[in-house]
C-alpha cells in the first residue's frame, strides 16, 4: 500500500480499501525517544533529531505518517516570544511576550530565519529525502491560538469581553505571519498541513464568537493552503462541527467527546473526519485491548481516518500506538 496515496485519497473523500492510521497532532513519546536516541528538548532545535523522532512512530509502531514539530510555539518564538523548551515529558510553552497590544504584533523581517522555523523546514527536507511514500504532516498554530500566545491568554479573555476590535487586529497580524510560514512549508513539499486551534474550543469560546470572529480567519487560511489540510480543535466541538466542516479544510480532527454519527450528519460530505481515539483515557491510561476496542468502534461508525484525538502524551505506551494499527488491520483482515 502506498501510504501517501492512501491518505491523499482518504482526505479527498474517496473510497479506500484500508482506512489510514495517522496522527495529525503531536506524536513524540518517551519510549520512542529512548529507542531512537532522539529526544526533547534537543529534537525541538535539531532538524536531524526532529526528523527521526517525527517518523519514529512509523518506524516503531507502523503509524502511516511522519508528523512534526512537537508543540505549538514555533511561530510565537520566531515572532519574538520567550519559550521554555521543556524536557522529555513536557512540550515547549510560551513564558513571555514582547507585545503589549494588538498593533504591536508584527512578524520581524527575519521571521522565517528566526527561532525554530528553519529547523522545521530542514526536518521536512530530511524526511522527504528518506521517505518516498510516507506522508509528511506539519502542524502549525491557528491565528487565534497564536494571538493568545502573543497577547497573553488573560488579555485575550478580557478583550473578548471588552474590546473585540483588539482581538480582530491581532488575529489579522498573526494571519499574515502564518501565511508566510505556510508558504515556506509548501515550498519544502510537506504533504499535509494541520492547523491547530485549541483555544477556539467551545469550552473556551462561545460558538457564536467562533462563527463570527475565528471562522473567517480560518477560511482565509484554508484558501491560502495549497496542499491537503486538516483543522484540529480540542474539546467537545459538537456545537461548531458544522462551521468547522465548512471552513474549507479537507478534514477536521475531533476528540472523543464528539459523536461521530451526529458529526457526519452535520458536515454533509464537506470534509472527512479524523480521530478520535482518546489520548488520555485510552492511549495513555488504557491497555492495547482498550485501544483496539475503541478503534473498532470508530470504524464501525465509519470514521474516515483513524488518529489520536489530540496530541499524544509523552508517557503514552508504545504498545498502545501499535494497537491502533493492529486493530485497523484486524478490522480489515489485513
Amino acid at each position: 500500500m502506498n501510504l501517501k496515496e492512501n491518505l491523499e485519497n482518504a482526505l479527498s473523500g474517496e473510497d479506500v480499501e484500508v482506512k489510514p492510521v495517522i496522527s495529525v497532532t503531536q506524536a513524540g513519546i518517551i519510549e520512542a525517544m529512548e529507542q531512537t536516541n532522539a529526544s526533547w528538548p534537543e529534537a525541538h532545535t535539531n532538524p536531524e533529531q526532529m526528523a527521526i523522532l517525527g517518523s519514529s512512530l512509523h518506524e516503531l509502531a507502523g503509524l502511516e505518517c511522519a508528523r512534526i514539530p512537537f508543540g505549538l510555539t514555533v511561530e510565537a518564538q520566531s515572532m519574538g516570544a520567550e519559550v521554555n523548551l521543556g524536557n522529555n515529558e513536557r512540550t515547549p510553552e510560551v513564558t513571555g511576550t514582547p507585545f503589549e497590544s494588538a498593533d504591536d504584533i508584527e512578524a520581524p523581517d527575519d521571521f522565517l530565519e528566526n527561532g525554530r522555523i528553519p529547523v522545521v523546514l530542514e526536518a521536512i527536507d530530511i524526511l522527504k529525502e528518506k521517505y518516498e511514500d510516507l506522508p509528511i504532516i506539519v502542524g502549525i498554530t491557528g491565528p487565534f491560538t497564536l494571538t493568545g500566545h502573543l497577547l497573553g491568554i488573560e488579555n485575550v479573555v478580557r478583550y473578548m469581553k471588552t474590546n473585540l476590535d483588539e482581538i480582530e487586529i491581532a488575529m489579522e497580524n498573526c494571519l499574515d505571519a502564518s501565511m508566510d510560514y505556510i508558504e515556506s512549508i509548501q515550498k519544502h513539499d510537506a504533504d499535509v498541513i494541520c492547523v491547530n486551534e485549541p483555544t477556539a474550543s467551545p469550552e473556551l469560546i462561545d460558538p457564536l464568537q467562533f462563527k463570527s470572529m475565528i471562522k473567517p480567519n480560518l477560511e482565509d487560511l484554508a484558501d491560502f493552503i495549497d496542499v491537503q489540510k486538516v483543522l484540529h480543535i480540542c474539546g467537545s466541538t459538537q456545537p461548531i462541527i458544522s462551521d468547522m466542516s465548512s471552513v474549507g479544510f479537507d478534514g477536521i480532527s475531533i476528540e472523543e467527546a464528539v459523536d461521530i454519527p451526529k458529526a457526519k450528519e452535520s458536515i454533509e460530505d464537506e470534509c472527512v473526519i479524523v480521530g478520535n481515539i482518546s489520548t488520555s483515557k485510552t492511549l495513555l491510561s488504557g491497555t492495547p485491548e482498550d485501544v483496539k476496542e475503541d478503534v473498532k468502534k470508530v470504524l464501525s461508525e465509519d470514521i474516515d481516518i483513524i488518529a489520536p484525538s489530540c496530541g499524544l502524551a509523552p508517557k503514552t505506551p508504545l504498545a498502545n500506538v501499535k494497537a491502533l494499527v493492529e486493530a485497523r488491520n484486524e478490522y480489515f483482515n489485513i
